[in-house]
């Protein structure tokens, strides 16, 4: 198996973690820190919006199982890529919608892909492409967050759920074995 990577931040990294974990051919998705200046960085200074870092996942998978452009498709359904610094009640560049090729290539898929999402609305999506820069993993707690304390946390239970069912409806065929929706 080859393994291949892909950076995208779409507000809080709890609940695009637990959109991206469902998918089949994804191996690994972590949560973290990119597109800052500060070394480093925690949690709590991520927070503050001084260091310029966003709330980001990087995710592990199989391109012979899932492409990059359906990791996009994904990406741009569920969550709201025309909010510019927010997702939701999260505001600030720390939720900005950005996504990080990591090659040319992938830099190519993301700008198709924000095209194809632009045909689905009329409001402008405002992702941003943004410069591979230093990945800082996400302190130990916030790794696999909903499987643990998100399903008691009163935040992640009033946004990830409708995350997960937008992803159910239009990605079904995508889904893990243990994910996809009983016939």
């Amino acid at each position: 198996m080859t393994k291949e990577t892909a950076i995208f931040a779409g507000g809080c990294f709890w609940c695009t973690e637990a959109v991206f974990q469902s998918l089949a051919g994804v191996e690994s998705v972590e949560s973290g820190y990119t597109g800052g200046h500060a070394a480093n960085p925690t949690y709590k200074q991520v927070c503050s919006g001084n260091t310029g870092h966003a709330e980001a996942i990087r995710i592990g998978y199989d391109p012979a199982v899932i492409s990059y452009d359906d990791l996009l498709d994904v990406f741009f359904a569920t969550h709201d890529p025309t909010q510019l610094n927010r997702q939701g009640n999260d505001i600030g560049t720390q939720y900005r919608s950005a996504i990080f090729p990591l090659d040319e290539a992938q830099e190519a898929a993301a700008r198709a892909g924000i095209l194809r999402a632009q045909e689905d609305r009329a409001e402008p999506i405002v992702t941003a492409i943004e410069p591979l820069s230093d990945w800082y993993p996400a302190e130990d707690y916030h790794q696999a967050y909903w499987e643990g304390e998100g399903q008691r946390n009163p935040y992640c239970l009033a946004t990830i759920p409708p995350k997960l069912a937008k992803l159910r409806k239009g990605f079904a065929d995508r889904l893990r074995s243990d994910e996809a929706p009983a016939s």
